[in-house]
């Protein structure tokens, strides 16, 4: 039997309690032998109502009036009482690290036999304790591999789980911008899976604007298997180890940004590095406009370190201050870099897979005669600036600057 809620819904006060996110409770399991899986039984079933809320969750069904004693499925606050409740169940596993609990899936990590058992027995205590109900179908005991939220688990990897990749490759061609709202956001959820993301699924996204008729051409049509194909054959994603150093690629390109989170971790008896995630999102559009001294890395590191940044580098220089004694930055040449590169762009123009690519013979050997070159001087730039209240549209543009811009560092490079 359901119910609809919607109308409650929407005069319903939120219950801000904190849902963890997936991707980083299953970290937790980096390492861990024996991860055994436990499901609450018909989850928000086991939720008594109060008598004050009954008369709120009535349903008319054949004449007949029917309230809910548990709490039903589809109320809005729903999900946050039921993770609070878990959360007073167990006070003291929780902060131990051992126990991952995402709404009504249940996960105990342990490294060995006998911790597994312990805990193990912790745990089942505690829902004895308070009667709750656990589906029988959904526990796996003993297990060092296991499915849940959507992924294949273990102590060192972690996976999409073939049979969600398989709902989007074996999904029918959408139809219209509903659907194709659905399909990416199943495949959002394993973004970080899938290389090229972004880059990928670009012709989807660009369907769902507002005033995009919709039609599938021949590249969406493409995306669509490509997105399905990517879920089919992803990677299987390292588990971080964070007392290990980590390699951060990134890059830019007119089509997006790309970035590639890697660690050299044992494997096999022999250090190897491998991805962990793959980030990646289209640029906006005043992002399209930004010029090559924002851009270019080489100058960004070099802006780095400057008294005076623009608006752009003092943003980004504070975004990541905090971070700045424990890396290093590092420019690599494309050829190095096809990592991150593969995320923000296209084959490169110089690339011979590129079907603009073109070779130098297509080109007429022309002589070049009479060059000259002209050093500039150290103080140059020092010069140029004592000499814009000298010039005559320079001098007005800097009265107004000083009089109106609230730009500090803007106004400090114009003195």
């Amino acid at each position: 039997m359901v119910g609809n809620f919607r109308a409650l819904n929407t005069y319903t006060n939120p219950h801000r309690y904190p849902i963890p996110k997936i991707q980083i409770s299953l970290t937790h399991i980096y390492q861990e032998v024996y991860i055994p899986t436990m499901d609450a039984l018909k989850g928000f079933h086991q939720n008594v109502v109060t008598p004050r809320a009954r008369k709120y969750l009535r349903i008319i069904v054949h004449c007949r009036v029917y309230e809910y004693l548990k709490r039903p499925f589809g109320i809005k606050n729903a999900p946050s009482h039921f993770k609070r409740m878990m959360n007073e169940i167990f006070p003291e596993e929780l902060p131990e690290g051992w126990l991952i609990i995402y709404i009504d899936d249940i996960i105990v990590c342990s490294k060995n036999w006998e911790e597994h058992m312990y805990r193990l027995s912790r745990v089942l205590t505690k829902i004895q304790s308070v009667n709750m109900k656990i589906s029988i179908k959904k526990c796996h005991f003993g297990s060092k591999e296991l499915k849940a939220l959507g992924h294949v688990v273990s102590g060192l990897s972690l996976g999409i789980d073939k049979n969600k990749g398989a709902a989007v490759f074996l999904q029918p061609m959408p139809q219209n911008k509903k659907e194709i709202k659905s399909l990416l956001g199943l495949a959002g959820y394993y973004r970080q899976h899938i290389k090229d993301f972004a880059l990928i699924a670009r012709p989807l996204y660009k369907l769902c604007d507002k005033d995009t008729l919709f039609e599938m051409t021949v590249d969406r049509v493409k995306a669509f298997e490509s997105l399905g194909q990517a879920l089919n054959t992803a990677p299987l994603l390292l588990m971080p180890d964070f007392k290990l150093l980590f390699r951060l690629y990134i890059d830019a390109s007119g089509d997006g940004l790309g970035a590639a989170l890697h660690q050299v971790q044992i494997i096999n008896d022999k250090p190897e590095e491998g991805p962990i995630c793959f980030i990646s999102r289209q640029i906006k559009p005043t992002e399209a406009r930004y010029g090559t001294m924002i851009t270019d890395f080489t100058a960004v590191n070099s802006l780095l370190n400057m008294k005076t940044p623009n608006r752009h580098m003092l943003r980004w220089k504070i975004a990541i201050q905090e971070y700045r004694g424990n890396m290093t930055i590092v420019h690599e040449g494309g050829n190095f870099h096809k990592n991150a590169d593969g995320l923000s762009r296209w084959p490169l123009p110089n690339d011979i897979n590129n079907p603009a690519y073109v070779t130098e013979e297509a080109f007429p050997q022309i002589p070049i005669e009479g060059i000259s070159v002209t050093d500039l001087k150290t103080t140059f730039f020092e010069e140029v600036r004592n000499n814009y209240t000298q010039d005559k549209n320079c001098s007005i543009l800097c009265q107004l600057l000083n009089k109106n811009c609230k730009d500090n560092a803007l106004i400090n490079a114009l003195d």
